[in-house]
């Protein structure tokens, strides 16, 4: 029987901790929350408590520990098969985890520029063409994802690409970043969901103020 317990960062800014959080909220698995919040300069030296990377989000499940976004919704995936936070076709799956892992380790122009900021009022931000590349390339991939699926999410239900994506919705939101339809359709169908209101609602209401993220 799983123990999960899930650190996170503050739920204004923590676009990594979103992502797990999502996923597991969305499908109703059990688990406890531990928000430690990363108001110092450079996060939070009690992370060295329970993170090896000194980074969040964090997964524990009894002595294991896993310490990365992907690495932890992969696990969960595992370990709740019922749950379908992949999609069952094998060639489906294989586009879910590209799509995954291209957003993991991708689009530094946008993560560098627009932070993840829910609490930020919505206003048009210039940006540069590394960022229109980025945004470009995103309305790209939830195009084609939601043209073959037809949707209401990227892979027709809930997934693991719609968790790591989550954040993205957010950043094009805030910074006004785009007009195309297939971002408002994406966006309604996410911020429709219980779990993504519950964690802006408690987003808004957080006191810290992280300088580096309030551009």
């Amino acid at each position: 029987m799983a123990d999960l317990e899930l650190f996170i960062g503050n739920k204004n800014y923590s676009s990594w901790s979103f992502r797990p959080w999502i996923a597991l909220r969305h499908k109703d698995i059990p688990f406890r929350e531990n928000l430690v919040p990363f108001d110092f300069e450079n996060g939070n030296p009690a992370f060295k408590d329970f993170s090896p990377s000194m980074k969040v989000p964090v997964l524990k499940d009894g002595d294991l520990t896993v310490w990365d976004s992907l690495a932890i919704l992969e696990y969960i995936a595992d370990l709740f098969p019922e749950a379908g936070l992949w999609p069952e076709d094998t060639k489906v799956r294989a586009k879910a985890r590209a799509v995954s892992a291209e957003m993991h380790s991708g689009f530094t122009a946008l993560r560098g520029t627009c932070p993840m900021n829910m609490k930020r009022p919505l206003e048009v931000l210039p940006v540069d063409d590394g960022v229109k590349a980025d945004v470009a390339r995103i309305a790209q991939i939830w195009s084609e994802c939601l043209d073959a699926s037809g949707g209401p999410f990227l892979f027709g239900d809930f997934s693991v690409a719609d968790a790591m994506y989550a954040p993205v919705v957010s950043r094009f939101r805030t910074y006004c970043l785009s007009n195309d339809p297939v971002f408002h359709r994406y966006a309604d169908a996410l911020t429709a969901t219980p779990a993504w209101k519950e964690w802006e609602a408690e987003a808004v209401k957080e006191p810290w103020h992280v300088a580096v993220d309030e551009i």
